[in-house]
């Protein structure tokens, strides 16, 4: 913490300072030396309500980034953001395709699952993408991104209770114009993108984006060559603008495709069942788990599975500007079809235990907005209305299905346990060989002679019921029972089953397949008003009505073999349920068994058809004062009532077992429901000079019913939370002492956590009461300097450094300790670093650069969980190493 106290304060001791230092320069700084005429950060133009307005005039906690600053971080995706907005973050899991999440103030809901919608809504050129997987593609040359913070429930579309972020791409020109950059790096990196626009007549300009990216992977196979989290993906974009004056239209289509390996992790926690991991792959000359320091960024991954990813995105929209006199129309029609296909090692080491194969999500969204605005009583009203229509198709297939290993892995786990609680070794599925016995023929062992006195002395306290059981089996006496009231007549069938090994999993069982499909209309209806009550004080009223309808179908298909026993129990058959009266008697040893043997997302107790449906109605709305003291500066206060749709989760593990105290599978037990945000803002913007900004919001957010993706000790679930609080203040300040000189220094505290009030006995985040979000920094600094100097008459030099700090968190992965408050997994405060060098002519159009992602090569954890089935085993996704290489861009 003293580390951060000091960078902390430094950075506001900056923002505060500044002040002073900018009533010293120049008010109105010179042109620049290329003749083009200097835009400071106080003049970008956004959308953010709708209205072509001035970031500093806008009563909204946003951040801006123009088109030269995002060239200059070399910004290719969304999650590139991170490092020029300190309030924005992201995270990728077990895929970036359907794993991938964007944080917001703390708040974000993902996982590895398309049935996840989010809380951060992303926008690309107005159209909104379903999922934020759907929209981490490589990004065309862009105009600018806003980063509206806070609820936007009014104006832009769906779930965005956390915020929304808005990027903007560059239009089609009447003059021609065009580039081509390629770059080369480390990790064999290479690359190529380009674009061209110009005039077709007098109203119509085309433009065409295309760009190609190949990178070697970071992180190693222990038992192979192989490299996983590689990049090889490659985009096209069309663009046609009409513009006849009055009326504009904008056409759109792009495709996008990869073909990838991710997401691979790293162990940072090894439990009681890694020896047992480790003897098994050390058995067929493997590495089970790799134990070096995570740094290394090796895995241990069974030979014969991969983590193979491919997407495939395409689209076309449609934005229709039509100034009418006094009201102006805008309509933007857009369609896209996202589908992903992958794979995946979900053991996550050595041993074939379990993998996916053929994991298919398809998401087909169609969308509609229309709006009309305008102006009334003269000037003093500026009014908005419109609608947005949402109609998406969510298809997905899972395959969960078991690997080579999957009975040894179950016998060996039991082993032990058995051998502590029978006095010997024992198996249950044969896969030990013959020198191992079954667990049922040694209750069944002839050597031991049917006395109680005999059975005592091997089998303990157990003897009584072993004496029944022997009786039930027909290989004893019924005088041998001698527990009150339990049968002692022989039971058809009970010799055979605990004779033989129990069946168990074949390679290839599981998921066969699992079928889910989500269909779902949304439409809303929504007005924004801005009252100019005076030259200085300004109203701002909205609402949104928001109604949903979602239907869920599911078609569950499992042919787990090791399955059969338990369906046996289940369903009374009174020769399997003898043998499991048995095993019940070694605490959680039949439970344990049944979850290992036939886990919830292969479990064929839950084979059928499912349909559930349901509804949500709701209403969102802002109320916002703003006070302009002069152009120079605004205070401003808001209200703001967010809302995000509830959904499925689409996993069949999601469903509630008979054997294990549930009442069954149903198509409700899927569905988590919606959540809510109250939050309340105040804040300034200040420009003293055109050379000097500063920004200050501070907030206090309500949520309830977050949804929360946790994990259950088997499996991942949602837990709607009642409620949680996200708080704190942002700091931003934009410098330009010099021409060719700017700096960028933002701050965030975040104070993000489940509220006291809660009760969480019982569920996975018991414990968590009060307790900050995992993967949220409470402190983050924010930093970007970019100094072009005079090289000679026609050439200027490029010196580029952007930096972000976070402050100590808690990864995802074990609940908090008790006493140190730590999870299994967590990163100290740690700061990223990236820069470039390079030369360029004075208008831009030629440039090349050196680059250099993550300077000090630190090492972090993106995020990280506890692995299924190994209880004990925590694994981390690695941050990014030391990117580096060279780029040059010709432009005419």
């Amino acid at each position: 913490m003293k580390k951060l106290d000091l960078l902390a304060a430094t950075a506001i001791t900056l923002f505060l300072a500044t002040p002073a230092f900018a009533q010293q320069t120049t008010p109105t700084p010179a042109p620049a030396d290329d003749g083009q005429e200097y835009q400071s950060s106080n003049e970008i133009i956004v959308t953010a309500t709708r209205r072509n307005e001035t970031v500093q005039d806008v009563p909204i906690a946003i951040t801006a980034i123009g088109a030269q600053e995002l060239q200059n971080a070399g910004v290719d995706n969304v999650r590139d953001l991170e490092q020029l907005a300190p309030s924005i973050q992201s995270s990728t899991g077990q895929s970036s395709a359907t794993g991938t999440t964007i944080y917001l103030r703390g708040i974000t809901t993902g996982g590895d699952n398309p049935g996840f919608e989010p809380a951060v809504g992303v926008f690309i050129d107005g159209v909104f993408r379903a999922r934020a997987g759907v929209a981490i593609s490589e990004l065309p040359e862009l105009e600018r991104v806003e980063v509206l913070r806070g609820p936007q429930g009014t104006l832009f579309g769906r779930n965005t209770s956390a915020g929304a972020l808005s990027i903007y791409t560059a239009l089609p020109q009447f003059e021609t114009h065009g580039y081509v950059e390629g770059s080369y790096g480390n990790y064999n990196a290479y690359g190529v993108k380009g674009a061209i626009t110009g005039p077709v007549s007098e109203s119509i300009a085309l433009r065409l984006d295309g760009s190609y990216r190949k990178r070697d992977g970071y992180i190693k196979d222990a038992n192979s060559s192989r490299r996983f989290n590689d990049v090889d993906r490659w985009a096209l974009r069309g663009q046609a603008l009409l513009d006849k004056g009055d009326i504009t239209f904008r056409l759109i289509g792009d495709y996008y495709q990869t073909d990838e390996v991710c997401c691979a992790t790293v162990s940072v926690v090894r439990g009681p069942l890694a020896p047992v991991i480790q003897s098994i792959a050390a058995s067929q000359g493997r590495t089970g788990i790799y134990t070096g320091p995570g740094s290394d960024r090796i895995q241990a991954a069974s030979p014969n599975r991969n983590y193979g990813e491919k997407v495939k995105d395409w689209g076309f929209s449609g934005e229709l500007n039509w100034d009418l006199g006094d009201v102006k129309l805008t309509s933007i029609t857009a369609y896209r079809d996202w589908r992903a296909l992958r794979s995946q090692d979900i053991d996550f080491s050595g041993i074939d235990r379990a993998y996916r194969d053929g994991y298919r999500t398809e998401l087909k969204d169609f969308t509609q907005e229309i709006r009309l605005q305008g102006s009334a009583l003269n000037g003093k009203l500026d009014w908005l209305i419109g609608g947005f229509y949402l109609n998406e198709k969510n298809d997905l297939t899972d395959t969960v299905r078991f690997g080579a290993d999957a009975n040894r892995y179950v016998d060996t786990i039991f082993a032990g346990q058995l051998g502590a609680a029978f006095g010997t070794p024992l198996q249950f599925y044969g896969s030990l060989g013959p020198t191992v016995p079954t667990l049922g023929a040694a209750l069944l062992n002839p050597a031991v002679p049917n006395s109680l006195p005999a059975l005592q002395a091997v089998y303990g306290q157990l003897a009584p019921l072993v004496g029944c059981f022997r009786a039930q089996a027909g290989t004893a006496p019924a005088g041998l029972c001698v527990i009150p009231g339990y049968p002692s007549t022989p039971i058809p069938g009970l010799a055979a089953l605990a004779a033989n090994p129990l069946p168990g999993a074949t390679a290839g069982q599981g998921n066969n397949n699992d079928v889910f499909g989500v269909k779902t209309d949304a439409i809303a209806l929504f007005t924004h008003n801005i009252v100019n009550v005076t030259d200085n004080l300004s109203l701002t009223l909205g609402a949104r009505w928001n109604h949903e309808r979602k239907t869920m179908n599911a078609s569950i298909n499992s042919n787990t073999g090791s399955c059969t026993f338990f369906n046996q129990v289940r369903t009374g058959n009174a020769a399997a349920v003898a043998y499991a009266n048995v095993l019940k008697q070694v605490p959680g040893l039949f439970n344990n068994l049944f979850l290992l043997s036939c886990n919830p997302a292969v479990n064929s107790e839950f084979n059928g058809n499912y349909t559930d449906s349901f509804t949500d109605d709701e209403i969102t709305g802002t109320v916002k004062l703003a006070y302009k003291f002069s152009p120079k500066l605004m205070v401003y206060g808001s209200y703001d009532h967010g809302y995000k749709s509830g959904g499925y989760n689409l996993d069949q593990a999601t469903f509630d077992s008979v054997l294990l105290g549930g009442n069954g599978a149903q198509g409700r037990d899927l569905r988590f429901g919606a959540e809510t945000n109250d939050a309340f803002e105040v804040g300034f913007k200040a420009s003293p000079t055109r050379a000097f900004t500063l920004n200050v919001a501070a907030f206090y957010m309500n949520f309830y019913g977050l949804q929360s993706l946790v994990f259950s000790g088997n499996n991942f679930v949602v837990q709607n939370v009642d409620k949680s609080v996200s708080k704190g203040v942002e700091v931003e300040s934009s410098i330009r002492p010099a021409n060719n000189l700017t700096i960028q220094l933002a701050y965030s505290y975040i104070d993000a956590q489940y509220a006291k009030s809660n009760n969480f006995t019982g569920t996975p985040l018991q414990g968590q009461e009060g307790k900050q979000f995992q993967n949220q920094p409470k402190h983050t600094v924010t930093g970007a300097v970019t100094w072009e100097p005079r090289v000679s008459s026609n050439l200027k030099g490029l010196v580029h450094l952007d930096f972000r700090y976070n402050s100590e968190v808690n990864i995802p992965s074990s609940n908090p300790n008790p006493v140190t408050g730590r999870t299994a997994i967590r990163n100290e405060g740690y700061g990223l670093l990236n820069g470039a060098i390079g030369l360029q002519t004075n208008d831009g159009k030629i440039r090349g650069e050196f680059f250099v992602e993550n300077i000090t090569n630190t090492f972090y954890y993106i995020s990280g969980f506890a692995v299924p089935e190994q209880t004990g085993n925590y694994n981390g996704y690695p941050g990014y190493p030391r990117f580096y290489g060279a780029r040059l861009r010709f432009g005419f």
